[in-house]
C-alpha cells in the first residue's frame, strides 16, 4: 500500500515540475484522489497542463507605433503575452492603403489585422477591403467601449467595420485658482460653452485679468472644426454659414473679451497654464501633459463644454480590421479581442502614449498627470450629449486648405471685426471649391453624403 501511494506522488510530482515548465499553458486544477493506510479517501489538490493555446502566426499592419521605439516597446512589451506568434509592421500612411489594395486586388494576402485612423478607413471600404466585424464587436460589448466611439467604425453605414482602439484628442483643463469665480450652479466636468465664457467674465470682474486661453498660434483650427462648430451647429462643412454658425461666431465675439491677449502667440496652452497667465484653457492633451505631470495639485482635467447641439469633440480614432484576404481568421479577432483587453489598453497607454477606447481602472504606475488626462478623455467620450467630430477625410494632401478657411474666418470676425455672414459666405465658396475638387464626401459629425460634401 505504501508502496502504491509512493507511485501516486511521484506522477504527482512530476506532472507538477511539466505544468511549471510548460510555455505558454493554462493551468487546470484537477483532483486525484489518493488511498491512504486507514482505508479512506483523502483528495489532494494537483496542477497540470491543459491544451496550449496558440493562434498561429498573426501579420498586424499598422500606421500607428512606427517610430523603432514605439515599434519595439509594440512588439517586445504590448504583443507579447499574444498566444501566438504576431509580426507587427508599422507602415508610413502614404504606404499603408497602397498595400492593403494591393493584396485585395490579387485576391489574397498576408495581412490579418490592420490598425489605422478613422479617416484612412473609408478608401478601403470603397475598395471593399474591409470584413464586417459585427459579430466580434457584440462579443466584447463588455468591454466599455462608449456608444459613439462603436458608432464611428460603422463608417456612416450600418456595418461594423472597425474596432475602436485607442485614442486621442483635445480637452479643456483649469487652476484650482478659478473655482472661487466658477458660474453658480456649474459643474466643472459638465460645463456649456456659455459657463465657460462666463466663468472667464467672472474671474475679469473680480480680478481685472483675463484668464481664459486659447492656442491660436496651435491648433485654434480644430477647436474651430471639432469642437464649437458641432457644439453649435450639429456638423462641420455642412453647416460652416448656418444660422446657427451665425449665432456661434456672435459667441465667440462675446467670450473674446475675456481671453488672454497674449492668446494670439500660444502655441501650446501647458506653458501659460503653469505660468500663471491662464487659469481656464483647451488644447490637445499632449500640450497640455507637462502641466499635470509637473504640478498636478494646481491643475485638473475636465471634458470639453458643450453647446445647444451637444458636445463636440474631435477624437485622433484609431481602430482595428480585419481585411477580407486574411489567412488567419481566428487569429485576427483573437488578436483584437486582447488589444482591447483592459489590461493591454494600459499597457498601450504606457508604451505609446495613446489614451484606452476601452473602460479601464488606471493602474497606480501611471503617473497621475497621465491619469488625470485619462479620466478626463472618458468622461467627454462617454458623455450622453457626444457629437464626435472627425479629423478631416478625403481631401489628401490639400487637408492643410481646410483649416486655412476656418482660421481665415476666425481672423476676419473676431480679430478684424467683418461682419459674420458675409465672411462665412465668402469663406463658404472656398470651402465648396475644395470638396468639389477633391470628391470628399462628408464625414462625422455631418451626415453622409453621396459625392462631395455640400456647404447648405
Amino acid at each position: 500500500m505504501k508502496k502504491f501511494i509512493g507511485i501516486l506522488m511521484l506522477g504527482a510530482i512530476l506532472m507538477g515540475l511539466l505544468a511549471a515548465c510548460a510555455p505558454k499553458t493554462v493551468i487546470e486544477t484537477v483532483e486525484v484522489p489518493v488511498t491512504v493506510e486507514v482505508g479512506v479517501k483523502e483528495t489532494e489538490i494537483v496542477e497540470v497542463p491543459a491544451e496550449e493555446l496558440d493562434y498561429g502566426l498573426v501579420t498586424f499592419i499598422s500606421t500607428q507605433g512606427v517610430p523603432i521605439e514605439e515599434a519595439e516597446a509594440m512588439r517586445g512589451v504590448v504583443l507579447k503575452d499574444f498566444p501566438g506568434q504576431v509580426e507587427f509592421i508599422g507602415s508610413e500612411y502614404e504606404n499603408f492603403e497602397d498595400t492593403i489594395l494591393a493584396e485585395v486586388q490579387a485576391g489574397s494576402g498576408s495581412l490579418d489585422v490592420l490598425g489605422a485612423l478613422y479617416g484612412q478607413y473609408p478608401t478601403l471600404l470603397d475598395a471593399g477591403a474591409l470584413q464586417d466585424v459585427g459579430p466580434l464587436m457584440a462579443k466584447l460589448s463588455d468591454r466599455g467601449i462608449p456608444d459613439a466611439v462603436v458608432e464611428l467604425g460603422k463608417l456612416g453605414t450600418d456595418t461594423q467595420y472597425y474596432i475602436p482602439w485607442m485614442q486621442a484628442t483635445y480637452i479643456a483643463a483649469y487652476n484650482k485658482k478659478a473655482l472661487d469665480y466658477i458660474p453658480t450652479g456649474a459643474d466643472p466636468e459638465a460645463l456649456t460653452w456659455q459657463q465657460f465664457s462666463d466663468w472667464g467674465k467672472n474671474i475679469y470682474e473680480a480680478t481685472g485679468d483675463k484668464k481664459l486661453g486659447f492656442p491660436v498660434n496651435g491648433l485654434l483650427h480644430r477647436f474651430l472644426e471639432g469642437y464649437i462648430y458641432p457644439s453649435y451647429t450639429g456638423g462641420m462643412v455642412t453647416t460652416f454659414k448656418s444660422p446657427e454658425a451665425v449665432e456661434m461666431w456672435e459667441f465667440i465675439i462675446d467670450m473674446w473679451q475675456y481671453v488672454n491677449p497674449q492668446s494670439m502667440v500660444y502655441g501650446y496652452m501647458q506653458e501659460p497654464l503653469m505660468a500663471d497667465e491662464v487659469w481656464v484653457t483647451w488644447d490637445h492633451t499632449a500640450r497640455l501633459i507637462d502641466a499635470f505631470k509637473n504640478q498636478p495639485n494646481d491643475f485638473v482635467a475636465i471634458p470639453a463644454p458643450s453647446g445647444p447641439m451637444g458636445l463636440g469633440y474631435m477624437p485622433v480614432a484609431v481602430g482595428l480590421a480585419i481585411p477580407v484576404t486574411a489567412p488567419n481568421q481566428e487569429g485576427a479577432e483573437e488578436l483584437i479581442s486582447y488589444m482591447t483587453l483592459p489590461e493591454t489598453q494600459i499597457s498601450v497607454l504606457r508604451e505609446v502614449g495613446f489614451f484606452p477606447a476601452v473602460d479601464v481602472e488606471y493602474p497606480g504606475y501611471i503617473p497621475q498627470g497621465i491619469r488625470m488626462e485619462g479620466e478626463a478623455v472618458a468622461l467627454q467620450a462617454a458623455a450622453a450629449n457626444a457629437v464626435p467630430a472627425m479629423l478631416p477625410v478625403g481631401l489628401g494632401p490639400r487637408g492643410g486648405e481646410i483649416n486655412k478657411v476656418y482660421r481665415d474666418a476666425f481672423d476676419r470676425i473676431v480679430i478684424n471685426g467683418e461682419d459674420i455672414s458675409t465672411v462665412l459666405a465668402e469663406e463658404a465658396v472656398i470651402l465648396q471649391a475644395l470638396m468639389d475638387e477633391t470628391g470628399a464626401p462628408c464625414w462625422p459629425p455631418d451626415a453622409p453624403s453621396v459625392g462631395a460634401c455640400q456647404v447648405k
